[in-house]
């Protein structure tokens, strides 16, 4: 026995999927929602020590432009002597490790945090990337 289904059901899940692919794709909405969370990161846990200006340096030095720079090198800012002999360059990596626990990572920095978990630590790092972009 052949069952009829009406078209109207036969084409909503096409419809649907239609639709889906005329919106925005994921993998941008997904950027833009990590950015967001990202910068509620900062907002929440940096920016009372930390500016995103250039050479604005409040408690902690600038994060503009951390990704990718050499720890303690900017130099109107009085670093830790950890921080200063840490020959270490800010990377996704090294900034995922000490955001998880700056004080077991880098002994002797002077940076009060018990850091972050995980799900934050990835998205302020990819917020520092992105407004830290030349």
């Amino acid at each position: 026995m052949i069952r009829h289904i009406p078209i109207a059901a036969r084409l909503i899940p096409s419809l649907g999927a239609a639709l889906m692919m005329l919106c925005a794709p994921p993998a941008v909405l997904a950027d833009d929602a990590v950015l967001a969370q990202g910068e509620r990161v900062f907002r929440n846990q940096c920016r009372g020590c930390h500016s995103l200006t250039p050479d604005r340096h409040i408690a902690g030095p600038s994060l503009h432009g951390v990704v990718g720079r050499r720890a303690g090198e900017v130099a109107d800012f009085g670093y830790s002597a950890a921080l200063q002999e840490a020959q270490l360059v800010w990377t996704p990596e090294t900034l995922d490790h000490f955001l998880t626990d700056p004080d077991a990572y880098l002994p002797g920095t002077r940076m009060v945090f018990w850091g972050l978990p995980e799900d934050a630590r990835q998205a302020l790092i990819i917020y520092l990337r992105h407004v830290g972009a030349p």
